[in-house]
């Protein structure tokens, strides 16, 4: 799913904004490279040239394209929204899931684009009853890819429970694909929220969407979750010994309307305010100090490591671990 946009800026700006010769490249499909959650970020302070050889390159690696930033000399500037941390030998700034020291890069999980964190933020006061009556169904599910082994191990044991529904391409039991998925897991008491891995900081909208519509995320993924969201007001795989503990765990608050209702009456996020990973002013002060700073790219610099080829290194492992970790899944979920 394609990340909704942020508001596009007021045609009122004034054209006296700096010019940014920025591109965007080795983004997924559907990724529009001149109107993203970016460069509506960025437009406000900076006018965009994209058509002029550019002095920025925002890049992902991703699918086909995941070497194209390559070709660029200019500063480069990483984002990761899947599971690959940044590759210094190739880029100069970066943006990631990681909980990350280095003084060139800035945490942006995933989420962030999906939604404005302030729509998380609950109300002082909830009508519990009104939101718990809304549910009409036990448990949503909604997957395309199959490989991830701890998440269909996990849907099989939920569903000797009690069916759950699944509205994806993954054991699709509800006649056909969703079109609204929102709209599915709204009418849901819980979703199945796992990740496609696990890794520290790695937090995608698997858990977001659910928490939009008021459905209570069962989360694994990111056994770091809890500096983001307040891991109270949903179940998390990470505080769980095993799997069938969870399933217990749901069992529970499904049976026990007053559980249920304290869960949904916590706030989403810590203390009930948006973490600092999802300040657009944080994401728009390191914007600032990437275009300020005079540095001597990464891909002009003269090194043995580059006389060599080696800054090529890092990428290729990186694909090669990415596909055999692919292929060990594919393995795995055939011997079920």
């Amino acid at each position: 799913m394609t990340p909704p946009l942020p508001l596009a800026p007021s045609a009122a700006i004034s054209e006296q904004r700096p010019t940014v010769r920025i591109r965007f490249v080795g983004f997924w499909d559907g990724f529009d490279p001149r109107d993203n959650f970016f460069t509506r970020l960025l437009a406000p302070a900076w006018r965009l040239d994209f058509d002029s050889p550019p002095d920025y390159v925002v890049y992902t690696t991703v699918g086909s394209r995941r070497k194209e930033f390559l070709a660029y000399d200019c500063t480069r500037i990483f984002f990761s929204g899947e599971n690959v941390g940044p590759d210094w030998l190739n880029c100069d700034w970066a943006f990631t899931f990681r909980h990350d020291s280095h003084p060139r890069h800035l945490r942006l999980p995933l989420w962030v684009l999906y939604a404005d964190g302030r729509a998380l933020v609950k109300p002082p006061t909830v009508d519990l009853e009104a939101m718990i009556a809304a549910k009409s169904r036990f448990c949503a599910f909604v997957v395309s890819n199959p490989l991830c082994q701890t998440r269909n191990d996990f849907f099989h044991r939920l569903s000797k429970y009690r069916p759950v529904d699944s509205g994806g391409k993954l054991f699709n039991n509800v006649g056909g694909r969703i079109a609204d998925k929102r709209a599915f897991l709204a009418d849901c008491r819980f979703t199945i929220a796992f990740e496609n891995e696990s890794f520290p900081g790695y937090t995608t909208e698997k858990v977001l969407e659910p928490m939009l519509v008021n459905s209570i995320p069962i989360y694994w993924g990111d056994p770091l979750v809890g500096r983001d969201f307040d891991t109270t007001s949903f179940l998390s795989a990470h505080d769980s010994p095993s799997l069938n503990d969870l399933v217990e765990r749901v069992v529970a608050v499904d049976r026990d309307p007053a559980l249920l209702a304290t869960l949904l009456g916590r706030p989403w996020f810590r203390g009930n305010a948006v973490p600092p990973c999802a300040h657009t002013e944080r994401i728009l002060d390191r914007f600032a100090t990437i275009f300020t700073t005079s540095i001597d790219p990464v891909a002009r610099r003269r090194s043995v490591a580059r006389s060599l080829r080696l800054h090529r290194m890092p990428a290729a492992v990186a694909s090669i671990g990415h596909r055999l970790r692919r292929q060990m899944r594919k393995w795995s979920a055939r011997g079920t």
